[in-house]
């Protein structure tokens, strides 16, 4: 099986963007990954699009095809990738396998969501329907998991609460220098300490925002890469997992099965390990699960991943560099389109077009995670040159 390379990468700016609406954000995104790769409209024969709820949202369906007439990408094969919040990790697992197996010699993936319009009410509501109907009838939301899985971290791994804010400290801090993040600006820890709580022991400043936006990819095989550039990115290692649907039936809910299976699968395929990995980018849609899924990943042994962050070894400039764009904190959140935003972060840090963001990286990970870890993808990228 030839190996499938990354040649272009987009994203936009996310935040609130008044006046447009998902197809806007997806055509914006398609045509600069375009530009990117130097790829006409009509050489893409697989055109996938990220997305968890555009119908519910806005009442849109249909985006794929009507994103190939938009982008002039007709005939192109379109599929529509749901799998919740991580619609845009499922989506590049589809990428991959349409270029891997054969079918297809350029894909491109699109992933975007349009949520500002709804109130916050709205929004959670379409969200936590993605929990299980006995939980969702009971009014369980993403946030109250998230809440009680940080109490139970932070009692069993004796872990100060301080901790958790300063993941929204770092990630912050590396959002300030992302020119498309939602939050481009620093917080302390007292400002995070002291933020309303939304669901005890978690604060306003350690959930992410409602965000609007999109971002794509371009996949190729590598012999066909080597026709449009001479660097680009391989999908060396890629996984996908489920866990179970009913979080309460877990039997620690401090353990991601799903993370671990999808890295397990994605590390084999690399012939790689977590000692291997540069710079990763998780999926933090709040604090607690970047302490979560760094021990899940093999970065850091269970229960040591807070005092990974406290001794700064999470850091832009520590040992392993986590959510070096700011992460779903600081980046924002746009449901179908932060799992392809993640890669696309991962792309530009090994391919050395970071920017002020730059790190030391020539392997990286992204882990784009569903719900509260019912379903994860995990993928790693590699530089390459022809």
């Amino acid at each position: 099986m030839e190996r499938v390379a990354c040649i272009g990468a987009s994203m936009t700016q996310f935040g609130q963007r008044e006046g447009e609406w998902v197809r806007d954000l997806l055509a914006e995104a398609g045509e600069a990954c375009l530009d990117d790769a130097g790829v006409h409209p009509d050489a893409v024969e697989h055109l996938y699009v990220s997305n968890m709820a555009s119908g519910e949202f806005e009442g849109q369906t249909g985006v794929p095809n009507a994103l190939a007439h938009d982008l002039a990408c007709m005939p192109a094969y379109t599929a529509r990738i749901d799998q919740t919040s991580s619609s845009g990790g499922a989506g590049i697992y589809a990428a991959w396998q349409s270029v891997a197996s054969g079918a297809s010699d350029m894909t491109m993936l699109v992933g975007g969501e349009k949520m500002t319009h709804r109130s916050t009410a709205e929004a959670t509501d379409v969200i936590a329907s993605l929990t299980h109907p006995v939980e969702y009838k009971h009014g369980v939301t993403l946030p109250s998991f998230a809440g009680l899985t940080a109490r139970l971290y932070l009692s069993t791994y004796d872990a100060p609460r301080e901790s958790l804010a300063r993941v929204a400290v770092k990630n912050h801090q590396n959002g300030v220098d992302n020119p498309h993040a939602q939050f481009r600006k620093e917080v302390d820890l007292d400002t995070v300490m002291e933020s309303p709580i939304v669901a005890d022991p978690l604060r306003l400043y350690d959930f992410c925002p409602i965000t609007d936006g999109s971002a794509a990819l371009m996949f190729c095989p590598e012999s066909v890469a080597k026709e449009y550039t001479d660097e680009y990115a391989v999908v060396s290692g890629i996984g996908g997992a489920t866990d179970t649907h009913v979080v309460h039936e877990r039997a620690d809910p401090t353990t991601m099965r799903g993370v671990v299976e999808s890295s397990d699968i994605a590390y084999e395929m690399a012939g790689l390990g977590p000692e291997d990995v540069d710079v990763a980018e998780l999926h933090d849609m709040f604090t607690i699960l970047e302490f979560l899924q760094s021990e899940d990943l093999g970065f850091f042994e269970k229960g040591e991943g807070w005092k990974a962050v406290d001794a700064g070894k999470t850091d832009r400039d520590g040992e392993l560099p986590i959510n070096t764009s700011g992460g779903l904190k600081s980046k924002g959140h746009p449901l179908g389109a932060s799992g392809v935003a993640q890669a696309y972060e991962i792309y530009q840090q090994v391919l050395g077009g970071a920017g002020k963001r730059q790190v030391d990286a020539d392997v990286g990970l992204a882990c784009n995670v569903g719900g509260f870890g019912n379903c994860v993808t995990t993928t790693i990228l590699e530089r390459e040159t022809a």
